[in-house]
């Protein structure tokens, strides 16, 4: 039964021992979740709380996992470190000084992404656009550069912290129009952040007008919103104030013509449970919007394939459409989340095995790196050196250069790889895009020296 009015509360460092349920909890584990929360973003609502996870097993549970810091996320020394200056009661500045300290040792932007996806128009940097993929465009509006709640393996973290450069936003919308005016390659154009979904109707409105112009000079053709909202706020879309606002708006970008596609974060199929967020799905794909859904595999989490294929029918039942499956980004607390692409392969191969054409609409597993979306097809033994021998079979489902996208090439077997970077190349010394990759590294390292 839904209710009819459900107010939102977050909870955070500051305030989060006011949560009724953790009476249930150690003082130990209190200052363990404080200690990490210094460091990583660390935030969680009502809904989460009530509904989602199990206090009854919350050790153990992946919501609460999923939301909670926990101990083993930072590395000993660094916890050492922080709990230290906690204990000292250090002031702000130096929590923070110390904060910063550890966080840029968890490779904050991955994949090149401040270096080689930010660009140019009208000679200025776009700092709230990513360009990396031809027919892609990501937008990063800074009214949206928050969450419900935040996830522990977050590849996003970097936005929360507070950390000066780390953050990727953009208030007005002309440079935008004007730079997809110029890139009429670009067709699809995706709102991230951050969470699109946390902003107000009036805010997010602003930002979809102009493409609802019909005298708009771009080539959008789908609009796409990355979002977590149906899994820690369904009610923003059933009895939030302006949750009919959204919901008439979603109607009208689908009535223009334009395509209308909600990339729901979706985890854990726990998340799939409630009548909350059966109530938002129908609610928006009654508008014709589409839900595509797509999550990391994360160790301590989800790293279990009878719950992918669940999660995969289940989805499928409602109405959305299985997306990706991807490889944790060597980003944050990797050491916590991150399984071997080995495993990982193996546990998407078993999930995949158990659902029907419907579901096997899913990609995956995909590390979204330096290159592009680079996918791990299997593992095969080939004769190699005069003998057999394994090798990681690879392919782009997108690439910075298009032409790199769908062609199988051969990686080393390398049981302790856990992303694209710890792999080798099968034959020779070089995969077949590295000249390439490494001339658009070295041209943007130039262009930054002379920005």
């Amino acid at each position: 039964m839904i209710k009819k009015e459900m107010k939102y509360k977050a909870y955070q460092v500051h305030n989060f021992k006011t949560i009724p349920q953790l009476t249930r909890m150690s003082d130990e584990e209190k200052i363990n979740i404080e200690v990490v929360g210094n460091v990583l973003p660390f935030k969680v609502n009502n809904y989460v709380i009530d509904e989602l996870i199990d206090w009854d097993n919350y050790l153990d549970d992946p919501i609460f996992r999923l939301t909670f810091p926990q101990k083993e996320m930072l590395h000993p020394q660094d916890f050492a470190t922080m709990r230290e200056a906690l204990d000292a009661n250090s002031s702000k500045d130096e929590l923070k000084l110390i904060a910063d300290s550890i966080r840029t040792k968890l490779n904050p932007h991955p994949a090149g992404q401040m270096e080689m996806n930010v660009p140019q128009y009208k000679g200025e940097k776009l700092e709230g656009i990513q360009h990396k993929y031809e027919q892609t465009l990501l937008f990063f509006p800074s009214s949206g550069q928050t969450c419900h709640s935040y996830c522990t393996f977050c590849f996003r973290w970097a936005q929360f912290v507070g950390m000066d450069g780390l953050k990727f936003a953009m208030r007005e919308t002309e440079q935008l129009m004007g730079y997809l005016e110029e890139h009429q390659e670009v067709t699809d154009v995706l709102f991230t952040g951050g969470d699109p979904m946390i902003m107000s109707f009036k805010v997010f409105q602003q930002y979809i007008e102009p493409f609802l112009d019909p005298n708009n000079k771009t080539n959008i053709q789908t609009i796409r919103i990355g979002t977590k909202a149906l899994g820690f706020w369904p009610y923003k879309f059933i009895t939030d104030k302006d949750a009919q606002d959204f919901l008439d708006l979603f109607k009208r970008i689908v009535e223009s013509g334009i395509n209308l596609s909600f990339m729901a974060h979706f985890n854990h199929i726990n998340e799939l449970k409630t009548d909350a967020v059966r109530e938002a799905v129908r609610l928006i794909r009654a508008t014709g919007a589409q839900i595509r859904t797509q999550s990391p595999l994360i160790k301590n989490i989800n790293d279990n394939s009878d719950m992918w294929a669940e999660m995969w029918r289940e989805q499928v039942n409602l109405g959305m459409i299985p997306y990706y499956m991807f490889v944790e980004r060597d980003t944050g607390a990797r050491h916590y989340f991150e399984v071997p692409l080995e495993k990982t392969w193996e546990i998407f191969q078993q999930a995949y095995q158990q659902v029907s054409g419907v579901c096997r609409t899913v990609r995956g597993p995909s590390m979204s790196c330096t290159p592009g979306k680079v996918e791990i097809l299997g593992i095969k033994e080939i004769p190699l050196h005069g003998k057999m021998e394994k090798v990681f079979v690879l392919q782009m489902i997108q690439g910075r250069n298009p032409d790199w996208v769908n062609r199988p090439f051969f990686a080393k077997y390398d049981p302790e790889a856990r992303w694209m970077d710890d792999l080798k190349p099968a034959f020779g010394d070089k995969f077949f895009f590295d000249d390439e990759l490494n001339a658009l590294i070295e041209e943007a390292y130039l262009d930054s020296q002379s920005a």
